[in-house]
């Protein structure tokens, strides 16, 4: 018996769910580097940055041996994200490597491919763990890989 008689409508279908969870597993491949998607309907601070520090902090993505965790946050009904790096990959990166995946991802959700763009997105910040940190014997997956769906 439920409660309530309509169905709650998921945020990303197991399609997608699955599609973008491979998508994380084949970037962290060659990598020490942890990618983390944090998908909620809205957001409910001003700034979505300040959202994403915050699940960063509740994940305990800073705690990676070499700070080299990437927290990809996105607000799906508000049209918000944020891309957060941690500290090791951030010093490498920089600014501009942010800028240029805010903008790939601006520019997949404005024609309405978001899926798509999230999952360009971590091949990107794959590919750049990579160079920064590649993957080195006895590197063990430090964070899951799954997808965190909010509210």
């Amino acid at each position: 018996m439920r409660l309530f008689p309509f169905n709650r409508k998921e945020l990303l279908p197991e399609a997608d769910k699955s599609r973008l969870v491979a998508a994380i597993r084949s970037a962290e491949r060659l990598t020490s580097g942890e990618i983390r998607l944090y998908v909620e309907s809205r957001c409910a601070y001003v700034d979505p940055k300040d959202r994403a520090e915050e699940i960063f902090s509740s994940l305990g993505m800073e705690k990676t041996r070499q700070r080299n965790g990437v927290l990809l946050y996105i607000a799906l009904r508000d049209h918000q994200f944020a891309i957060l790096g941690d500290q090791g990959i951030h010093e490498k990166v920089g600014d501009h490597f942010w800028q240029k995946e805010a903008t790939l991802l601006k520019h997949h959700f404005k024609q309405e491919h978001v899926v798509e763009g999230i999952e360009a997105c971590i091949k990107e910040i794959g590919e750049s763990l990579q160079t920064h940190f590649p993957y080195a014997s006895g590197d063990d997956n430090e964070l899951p890989d799954d997808i965190i769906l909010g509210r």
